[in-house]
């Protein structure tokens, strides 16, 4: 490219609207500056409609993304151990009262083995199902 590059930045959320609003910046302008003003014009809205994966109202650059993601991080990781771990992938229960009494065992037995290495003082080994 020439010396002219430009990057979008975020503009923010528009609830009333339920768009991403983005600015047109040149590279060499620090994007975490809010004073400035926009480049380009006034910038443009994109409908969350358009693509739901890709436009969030979280900008994915951003710690409350991150924070959200790390949270999701670790309910994946408990869904994993739970499938696995104690065999809730491939079952032969039926009925959702037992299942729902399966899986409170189940995470029941992780906290317990949690709280048991806290006690132990091996903390950093609390997530842990071997010793």
């Amino acid at each position: 490219m020439t010396g002219k590059e430009r990057t979008m930045t975020n503009g923010g959320f528009e609830k009333g609207r339920n768009t991403l609003k983005s600015a047109v910046r040149p590279n060499n302008t620090a994007s975490h500056v809010r004073d400035e003003p926009m480049f380009g014009g006034p910038g443009i809205r994109i409908p969350l409609a358009e693509d739901r994966r890709i436009f969030t109202p979280i900008d994915r650059s951003s710690y409350a993304w991150e924070k959200a993601y790390r949270r999701r991080t670790a309910a994946e990781r408990v869904n994993s151990r739970l499938d696995c771990t104690f065999g809730l992938e491939k079952h032969t229960i039926r009925g959702e009262q037992k299942m729902r009494v399966r899986c409170g065992l189940a995470l029941c037995v992780m906290l317990a083995m949690a709280v048991g290495r806290i006690k132990a003082n091996q903390a950093e080994k609390m997530r842990s199902l071997v010793a």
